[in-house]
């Protein structure tokens, strides 16, 4: 819910700029148009003219690019043609005013929608169903208004994008480009994700495993049966340890419980584990595909990890939710901030999600706290 307020509150600040980027923008095209009106029976005078239009048409476009990668996370082409701006500039006032109009009938149903509230307090109410039946409406308003401003975004992408880009050769090259990367990605985590397994067994379990031997080795040498007696017990705490160890290695490598019981019941198994108080907030009402799940899985444990180890934390917050067509996980930490993204836990994680082709951002200032954020693509 928090993130759809967010969500919807930056959409609407991105209309509002859009609407004011319209006071600049309609006068441009009418002047531009009687412009190149005046000198349309004169090809050179109209080159001339369509040159100096084409080019003041670019930083207004530029304007809406930015606005519409930030406030609607619309991306374009920063490679179309000075003609394609004018064309784009000429039809985006028209969405400009519609969003306007969108929301002035907005703020009309807000202020119908809670007009009861001082009626209530300051005046004598005559005419109850009257109020109630104004009330809902300037409510019922209100959320077509919200449903409009939804609608002129996507008008807006669609406009951005066909007048802009990337067309379609720009987008095959770039998912190709993509694709390569995200493959040289999944390598180079499989290599990593080898040599820390290949250095778990070797630091840990393979020097259990030859304390053990060495201590069996003396417990049968020795003479002594007390002696004996006592090298046999280090040998069985050895093992036990070993036994330890190997299970903690093969949790690393996949949880069982993943499979057995699912995303929701290996998250509860991490927070468990943790020597720091993990509060979990799981809202999906199903599991997500296996893929998803992994992927989910892994953020969250190496999150919890480098929290327990690095950020002097007292209480980490998980939580994973629903988004638009995709799993949200988000872990945050009360510790020291200052996380480095580029370290070799977290740049792991980006490149597993950064597979699925998935969002993945870190933010830690200095003085904490420390956020983790993954979005999940999810049918």
């Amino acid at each position: 819910m928090w993130e759809m307020a967010r969500r919807g509150l930056r959409l609407a600040t991105g209309l509002v700029l859009g609407a004011a980027t319209t006071l600049a923008e309609l006068p441009f095209v009418v002047l531009s148009g009687l412009s190149l009106l005046l000198v349309l029976a004169w090809p050179r005078g109209r080159r001339a003219v369509l040159k100096h239009v084409t080019a003041a048409a670019r930083p207004l476009t530029e304007t809406n690019r930015s606005r519409l990668r930030v406030y609607v996370a619309a991306g374009t082409s920063d490679s179309y043609a000075d003609h394609r701006a004018l064309q784009y500039l000429s039809l985006r006032w028209g969405l400009g005013l519609l969003a306007a109009l969108v929301l002035s009938v907005a703020l009309i149903g807000a202020a119908y929608g809670t007009s009861w509230i001082f009626i209530l307090l300051f005046t004598e109410v005559h005419h109850p169903g009257t109020l109630a039946l104004s009330s809902v409406g300037g409510l019922f308003l209100l959320f077509l208004s919200f449903q409009g401003a939804f609608g002129v975004a996507r008008l807006e992408t669609k406009l951005a994008r066909y007048f802009l880009g990337p067309s379609h050769h720009e987008e095959l090259e770039r998912r190709i480009e993509q694709l390569a990367a995200s493959r040289a990605g999944v390598i180079a985590a499989v290599h990593d994700e080898r040599r820390r397994i290949e250095r778990d067994l070797h630091d840990g379990v393979q020097q259990r495993l030859v304390a053990l031997g060495m201590l069996l080795g003396r417990a049968l040498r020795s003479q002594d049966e007390q002696r004996a007696e006592q090298l046999l017990r280090q040998a069985h705490e050895e093992s036990s340890q070993a036994l330890a160890e190997l299970r903690e290695v093969a949790w690393r490598v996949y949880p069982t419980v993943l499979d057995e019981a699912g995303l929701r019941a290996a998250l509860e198994t991490v927070a468990e584990r943790s020597a720091i108080p993990v509060r979990l907030d799981y809202a999906l009402a199903t599991d997500p595909d296996t893929s998803v799940a992994t992927v989910a899985y892994f953020v969250v444990s190496e999150a919890v990890t480098n929290a327990v180890k690095h950020a002097d934390a007292g209480l980490i917050t998980v939580r994973v939710a629903p988004g638009e067509d995709a799993v949200l996980v988000h872990i945050e930490d009360d510790g020291l901030g200052g996380a480095d993204s580029s370290g070799s836990g977290l740049f792991g994680l980006a490149r597993r999600v950064a597979a699925l082709d998935g969002r993945f951002r870190v933010e830690s200032p200095v003085g904490g706290p420390t956020t983790i954020t993954a979005e999940l693509p999810c049918a």
